[in-house]
């Protein structure tokens, strides 16, 4: 079934799921991507919001659902056995059909929070060292359950206003070892000739690399875009690289350029000892004003004039 046809939903539009019936009441639109439209809902009887995606091929869409139950069932044993709650075991929701027009939708909980570049650019690059973490932490997460994210781009990070990064949408995430089905040229390893497009997590290293010297030097990114294909290669990116003040940092990215990361865990641990931790300002204990220091002297020299004035008289 091709969905491209369905018309734009409205605020106050209502689907209704045919095989579960549960209603939903369109707020607004969310965003568009490559693969499908995504809205901001209601439940009706319920306060929550939610993200309901529709999907413009209906293969490509239920190929989606697949890998984020199979993540949600993956990550759920894993919190079982860890005694511990993830973010995605709660993100998918549910998938049905539409009562009326038939097409396929899903609902997955709502991420509120700005786009990644939005986030930076009014808090500041210094917080990249959290955000990073956070992000290899759930891309380590996709991992361990066999799948890679395949599109990782700033449109598809959302960050709450205390720094905690989701991934959304999943149009792009797949198998380990298949092809990579959705991807952004600049973040591709295909298209700096330093990679093949089979996924491993060694692609969705390299896009997080590329990511961040995207967001630390856009301009020297598109300097370097321009050259001709057969030319570029991951050279020119860890050239980008060694032009940062963050040396660390700067080692990270041209490991995760090269390959040299043997699994998203290690690249995690790295990030969090080089990166991370090297960035967190350390408060240093706040001195003592000396006006203080002088009250306290003076308030004693009178404590004992007074105490020797009773005793005196």
């Amino acid at each position: 079934m091709d969905m491209s046809s369905n018309p734009p939903r409205s605020p106050g539009d209502v689907i209704v799921g045919k095989w579960r019936g549960n209603r939903y009441v369109v707020e607004r639109l969310l965003g568009q991507g490559a693969n499908g439209t995504v809205y901001l809902v209601s439940r009706e009887g319920r306060r929550e919001k939610y993200a309901l995606k529709i999907g413009y091929d209906a293969l490509d869409l239920q190929s989606e659902i697949n890998v984020l139950t199979s993540l949600q069932s993956c990550r759920a044993r894993q919190d079982w056995r860890d005694r511990k709650a993830s973010p995605l075991a709660s993100y998918f929701l549910e998938s049905d059909d539409a009562a009326e027009g038939g097409f396929p939708f899903y609902v997955m909980r709502y991420v509120q929070g700005m786009p990644l570049h939005y986030f930076l650019s009014r808090k500041g690059s210094s917080w990249l060292g959290l955000i990073g973490l956070k992000l290899l932490e759930r891309l380590r997460g996709l991992h361990e359950c066999g799948f890679i994210f395949g599109d990782l781009k700033p449109e598809n990070i959302v960050v709450s206003e205390y720094g905690e990064a989701e991934l959304i949408d999943f149009g792009g995430a797949g198998p380990i070892g298949r092809s990579v089905k959705q991807f952004t040229e600049w973040h591709d390893r295909g298209f700096w000739n330093a990679g093949s497009r089979i996924g491993d997590e060694g692609y969705d290293l390299f896009a997080f690399a590329v990511l961040c010297l995207r967001l630390l030097d856009e301009t020297g990114m598109k300097q370097a875009v321009r050259q001709l294909p057969q030319t570029r290669s991951a050279e020119d990116l860890v050239k980008l690289a060694n032009k940062l003040s963050d040396k660390k940092l700067a080692s990270w990215l041209r490991t995760a350029l090269k390959g040299g990361f043997s699994s998203s865990k290690q690249a995690r641990d790295l990030w969090r000892s080089h990166v991370y931790e090297s960035r967190t300002v350390k408060h240093e204990p706040m001195a003592t004003p000396r006006w203080l220091t002088g009250a306290f002297a003076l308030s004693l020299c009178l404590l004992a004039f007074t105490v020797y004035w009773i005793y005196r008289f």
